[in-house]
């Protein structure tokens, strides 16, 4: 004969409410902890973040992609040099300047100028130096007046010498370049007359008509002679 299944006591079914309602709870309670304790929120921060494309496809787009930073060597480029670490660039020496001597003789070339080959009666000939450095370096010279001369000649006999009756005299010192040529800043004019020393405040003879000859001296260089008439 069957034994009829016994019927769970009242108070087997409140146990049994319990243990669900229990696990409900720690269902329920372990969400809310959740929510509230993140404890990778603080780790996650230092993180790219995670972003969906545009397109919608859903796939994860990391901001270092979308966005490409300049590369370190490009940076490094794009970055200013301060001018206090850029040494300055050294300045050129230049070499020193060798010393400028005195001209010599043979460097030297003078040359007598009428300006005029013919004069007629009355005409005064105006008398120049040419002077001329043929040497291949430069070289001083002392051109003042107290070292020029000027002389006139007819054949043997001299008329006219221009340190006769001269009353100042200077020294002046120039410098040539080599291949430099000078002239007189002004012309001497010839008078037309016999000088001396005693006769330079008086009354001279005049030079007749004829050929003359005219040479100079600067520096202690003399010219080649240069040939005029008088009529």
């Amino acid at each position: 004969m069957s034994t009829a299944p016994r019927r769970p006591s009242p108070a087997v079914y409140r146990r049994r409410r319990l243990a669900v309602l229990l696990a409900v709870l720690l269902v329920v309670g372990g969400g809310v902890a959740l929510a509230v304790w993140q404890p990778w929120n603080g780790v996650g921060a230092a993180a790219p973040r995670t972003t969906t494309s545009a397109s919608g496809s859903g796939v994860p787009t990391s901001p270092a992609a979308s966005t490409p930073s300049a590369s370190p060597s490009a940076t490094a480029d794009a970055a200013p040099t301060d001018p206090a670490e850029t040494p300055a660039p050294a300045e050129p020496t230049e070499p020193e300047a060798a010393e400028i001597t005195q001209c010599e003789t043979r460097s030297l070339a003078v040359t007598a100028v009428t300006d005029k080959e013919s004069y007629g009666s009355g005409e005064l000939p105006q008398l120049s130096i040419t002077l001329a450095n043929t040497g291949a370096d430069p070289c001083l010279i002392d051109v003042g007046t107290a070292t020029q001369s000027f002389t006139i000649t007819s054949g043997s006999d001299t008329w006219w010498r221009s340190t006769d009756c001269q009353s100042e005299s200077g020294n002046q010192v120039v410098q040539l370049a080599a291949g430099q040529t000078v002239s007189s800043a002004a012309p001497l004019s010839w008078d037309r007359t016999r000088s001396s020393v005693d006769t330079c405040g008086g009354n001279r003879p005049g030079a007749l008509p004829g050929y003359y000859n005219l040479t100079v001296t600067i520096g202690g260089v003399l010219s080649q002679p240069v040939q005029f008439r008088l009529r």
